[in-house]
């Protein structure tokens, strides 16, 4: 398991178009993708999930995985954020 702090750097947040790659992004990968917000933990593959999260612009959040590609899948994730 891999634990990683980020800081919101999309002008828009995480919504809409972002939020839908991100997703695809993390569906992609063999491994449990978890965001974890105001002491909620949010499915990363779950487009409904990330959107009722409401990630804004300058929010700290942890992202986390936990399988087989979970190294490879944190870098790529952490780089759309």
């Amino acid at each position: 398991m891999i634990k990683q702090n980020i800081v919101i750097d999309l002008p828009s947040g995480l919504q809409a178009k972002k939020a839908a790659e991100f997703v695809e992004k993390a569906s992609s990968v063999d491994c449990n993708i978890f965001i974890l917000k105001d002491e909620k933990t949010i499915e990363a593959k779950s487009i409904i999930g990330i959107m009722s999260a409401a990630i804004r612009f300058g929010e700290e959040i942890t992202l986390v995985t936990d399988g087989c590609d979970e190294q490879s899948a944190i870098k790529v994730l952490a780089s759309c954020l």
